[in-house]
């Protein structure tokens, strides 16, 4: 028998507060947030510095930042390391 998503109705998605107290610690500016969750949907700098309005080289700050800051040396493990701590989703 099959009950359709109508029936049983659709998970409820989560509420993602973005672990603040986590951003603080770690000193994650507003900017190199919105640069990070621009990396955590795969996006390169050059698509991350036309979705800011900014240079592909003023991309490279925040995350080079980011890289510190998180104590990754590529992408993939500064995204990593951020969804452990719960700043992206």
């Amino acid at each position: 028998v099959y009950i359709g998503a109508r029936v049983i109705g659709r998970p409820q998605p989560s509420s993602f507060d973005g672990n603040a107290k986590a951003q603080a610690a770690l000193g994650i500016s507003p900017r190199e947030l919105a640069v990070l969750h621009e990396i955590a949907a795969g996006r390169s700098n050059k698509e991350i510095a036309a979705q800011l309005n900014v240079s592909p080289n003023t991309v490279k700050t925040p995350v080079a930042n980011l890289f510190e800051k998180l104590d990754a040396t590529r992408r993939t493990e500064a995204i990593n390391k951020a969804r452990e701590l719960g700043i992206v989703p």
